[in-house]
């Protein structure tokens, strides 16, 4: 990669992201109001015994990493996928931009997004509605980060496999939805049938949701908190490869 020719690529995406109005929409205001619906749900359900987290606590913290992973799939999948069949792509591709430097300026850039996401939202939890955690939210907000690069790189490659955007939003379900259901949100892992949990343990998202459990438990971060954030971010790393192996100039 040409660090100068990635710049000018993180920059370019950055500044179309900022003037599409309704993406900026979606990435800050609708978690924000995604969290105050999951809020009012479990306003009036009892305090659980012993101490344990409450249920909105626990469900909010780990939707405060999986937002992004939805947003940015379903936005870095049709955004490549028009860059296909507009041509963008193809003439980018004649000048010296490597794919590595159009992919990882797309991580790079919905990377930062993520984080203003997360951010946003957090605030939004922490403030407004009390999320408590024992560790801090700076670190959920660097594994929701996280999880939009993952996310990033996921759509990439799914984009290559699609012609059009009926076909790009066609992945979530393939892609997205069994990583919710598996990822130990509404049942631990370690209860789940064997074959289930044998799933669950190669879905990347499964490990993000434990890296925000563990920083709901824990005041300090853990060691199971840096594995579970290395095995992420090197699920991001190969799926940005794959994608660049799999980069087609026109769709069709």
């Amino acid at each position: 990669m040409n660090p100068r020719i990635l710049a000018v690529t993180t920059g370019r995406i950055l500044r179309q992201l900022r003037h599409d109005r309704r993406t900026v929409a979606l990435l800050l205001v609708v978690p924000a109001l995604l969290l105050t619906l999951v809020y009012y749900m479990y306003a009036d359900q009892p305090a659980p015994p012993g101490g344990a987290p409450s249920t909105f606590d626990r469900i909010a913290l780990v939707m405060l990493g999986f937002f992004p992973f939805i947003v940015m799939f379903l936005v870095t999948s049709i955004a490549m996928l028009r860059e296909r069949t507009t041509g963008t792509l193809e003439r980018l591709l004649t000048t010296p931009l490597a794919k590595a430097d159009l992919l990882f300026g797309y991580g790079i850039a919905f990377g930062l997004a993520g984080a203003a996401q997360a951010a946003v939202a957090a605030a939004v939890a922490y403030w407004l509605f009390d999320l408590e955690t024992a560790g801090g939210s700076g670190l959920v907000i660097m594994i929701a980060a996280l999880n939009a690069v993952l996310a990033v790189a996921l759509g990439l490659f799914c984009s290559a496999f699609a012609r059009t955007e009926f076909q790009a939003v066609q992945f979530m379900p393939v892609v997205v939805a069994p990583q919710l259901l598996l990822c130990g949100l509404f049942v631990p892992r370690d209860e789940m049938a064997g074959w289930l949990q044998a799933i669950s343990d190669v879905l990347p998202l499964s490990y993000a949701v434990e890296a925000l459990q563990e920083v709901g438990a824990h005041a300090e971060p853990t060691g199971t908190m840096w594995r579970d954030v290395a095995v992420v971010a090197g699920a991001a790393v190969l799926a940005l490869v794959l994608a660049a192996a799999t980069l087609r100039r026109r769709s069709g």
